[in-house]
């Protein structure tokens, strides 16, 4: 749309345009001065153009242009021109013409910036993030920005064209355990009251299914005072959905179909595995020691115990018989790895909590059935049997050439680090494809799990999830075997999102409670609420809530979340633009009616 600054975007020019008077107006990309003429490339947010000031066309707008410096703003009058043969640019769309320069306006000049606009290579990330405006200017955050555009415009669509409902629900909430540390807000007019920022509107879209909408929807944001890692924010925005008179399959069906159409509308160039696996959280801690498995390749988990039990290798046999597991998995191709490689394995498993690591190397040509002791290199192969060897190669689907890698400890410990080194030798092979993204929903958690230092019941999700139909009896007799109608929505190794069909019942929902140890006191104050509206004809429902920057972060192709979030704060919680958290004054303190005790100054790092 024209205005008095600009008749036409940069990037949208083409040779179509050729010998048509245009205005632009943007950022000085780049200048280049060849002694007689000047170049420039002007940016905006559509892309870049070449801009030729040229004195024998106007030597105003060529003197003006001499004063130009990168991230000035400037406003462009000209002729659109094919470039001369031999200097077209295919690289950028705009690489077949360039502006004829015969007015200029500097709008605004720009102090020398503190890192390059153009790459972001060797720049300090507190600098990117103290500058974070600047940081935005950068087109792969631009581009970042505008597909978290398209992905959430996508889904409002999507949504809207089934029914679905969008309905904001408050900021300002009750304190409830959710799984994580609340962020609190002191209230001015309650003394000693606090309200708390949503975990989740989990409570509240339940409060609406009762309410009849049926079909609710929004983009939530979401807080949550908990440490932070590379894909997790204090805030964070997530597509909250919820449904009434829906099973499982009703839930997993839509998001199925969402995030199929979303790929292929936003992102066709990456591959998606259609259907989406379905597997239980039973199956994938066997076969990949995590709920958030990487689908992308093989490297399963077998559990050898059972052919190990009896062996003369003490490390195993010992293990087992306290109760833990011998779990491994065959690594192709690696059989030749050195002592020095093989050392930095156990060094790898040994930082995330293992005692140490076995080691197989299967050399020559044989197949298992056909092995021989002589063919496996190996510390500990004199303890274990020929038969043993040739079932542990087996089990493991391994072959000549490739490495056995094994780990004795208890069940959770195995898991997590063989988990972790699945991951490790993956990227080390180049097992990951980056154009493929693998969906897939685990499900048949188990309700609770006990807590020993808190000598409680725990919830595995929270406590609003229901609990399988035909499980429901075990909650007075062995609640660890009580399956949930929870399920989680994963990808390429991340988790995407967490959900369940909701308890209804205002029964079984007191009866949960009370088994994760609430007194009655504790139940009807922190939820007397939710248990009063279940008696009100609450309809069965479910829902999920998918997590939208962990998934803009997987489709840009981004290792950090940070990359994806407009105003992100660091690992520490830290804004380092504004400088928050903040100190506030004693006046605000005292109209809160609080005081500090025991608090220092702190700086930030």
């Amino acid at each position: 749309m024209a205005n008095r600054y600009r008749t036409h975007n940069c990037g949208e020019l083409n040779s179509r345009h050729i010998g048509q008077g245009i205005s632009v107006a943007g950022w000085v990309n780049r200048r280049r001065d060849h002694g007689g003429l000047i170049f420039i490339d002007l940016r905006d947010r559509s892309g870049l153009l070449q801009v030729v000031f040229n004195p024998q066309v106007t030597e105003e707008a060529y003197r003006i242009a001499t004063e130009m410096r990168p991230e000035y703003v400037v406003r462009i009058t000209g002729e659109v021109a094919r470039r001369p043969p031999g200097t077209e640019n295919p690289r950028i769309p705009t690489g077949e013409i360039e502006l004829i320069a015969r007015e200029v306006e500097i709008l605004n000049a720009s102090r020398p910036m503190p890192f390059p606009i153009g790459d972001k290579s060797g720049i300090d990330e507190s600098v990117r993030l103290k500058y974070r405006y600047l940081d935005l200017r950068r087109p792969q955050m631009q581009q970042n920005m505008m597909l978290r555009h398209s992905v959430i415009k996508f889904i409002r669509d999507f949504l809207d064209a089934r029914g679905f409902i969008e309905i904001e629900t408050p900021i300002l909430l009750k304190s409830t355990p959710e799984g994580a540390r609340d962020y609190l807000v002191p209230s001015r007019l309650y003394p000693g009251k606090f309200y708390a920022l949503p975990q989740s509107p989990q409570q509240l879209k339940q409060l609406l299914m009762v309410s009849g909408f049926e079909k609710y929807y929004q983009i939530a944001r979401c807080f949550r005072d908990e440490d932070q890692r590379a894909d997790r924010q204090p805030e964070f925005t997530q597509l909250d959905l919820e449904m009434s008179f829906v099973d499982e399959d009703d839930v997993l069906d839509l998001i199925e179909e969402l995030f199929t159409s979303l790929m292929v509308e936003i992102k066709p160039e990456i591959r998606i595995v259609k259907p989406f696996p379905r597997l239980s959280y039973h199956e994938v801690i066997e076969r990949f020691g995590t709920d958030k498995p990487d689908l992308r390749f093989g490297l399963e988990l077998a559990d050898i115990s059972d052919i190990v039990a009896d062996s003369e290798f003490g490390v195993f046999r010992t293990t087992i018989a306290g109760g833990g597991t011998v779990k491994g998995f065959s690594v192709p191709g690696c059989a030749d790895y050195s002592r020095k490689q093989q050392a930095e394995l156990v060094e790898f498993v040994r930082t995330r909590g293992a005692k140490g690591l076995v080691t197989m190397a299967i050399e020559g040509e044989d197949s298992s059935a056909d092995l021989s002791l002589d063919k496996v290199r190996s510390a500990v192969t004199r303890f274990f049997t020929l038969d043993q060897v040739r079932a542990m190669v087996k089990r493991l689907h391994a072959g000549p050439g490739d490495l056995l890698l094994f780990v004795a400890d208890k069940s959770e410990v195995v898991n997590t680090v063989l988990s972790q080194l699945r991951l490790e030798m993956a990227d080390r092979l180049g097992l990951a494809d980056f154009n493929l993204m693998v969906f897939a929903f685990i499900q048949d958690y188990p309700l609770m799990e006990w807590n020993k230092e808190g000598d409680r019941w725990d919830s595995v999700h929270h406590p609003f999830t229901a609990p399988r139909d035909e499980d429901i009896p075990l909650l007075d007799t062995d609640p660890g075997r009580v399956r949930s109608r929870h399920y989680d929505f994963v990808c390429n190794g991340y988790e995407l999102s967490s959900g369940s069909i909701r308890i209804h019942d205002s029964q079984i929902q007191e009866k949960i409670f009370k088994l994760l140890g609430y007194s009655g006191e504790e139940v009807r104050e922190r939820f007397g609420h939710l248990l009063e509206a279940l008696e009100f004809g609450a309809p069965p429902h479910g829902g999920i809530a998918p997590g939208i920057d962990r998934f803009v972060m997987l489709l840009a192709g981004e290792e950090n979340i940070r990359e994806v979030i407009a105003f992100p704060k660091t690992k520490s919680a830290i804004d380092l633009m504004t400088n928050a958290p903040d100190a506030v004054s004693e006046d605000q303190l005292r109209e809160l009616h609080l005081m500090l005790r025991g608090v220092e100054s702190q700086n930030f790092p």
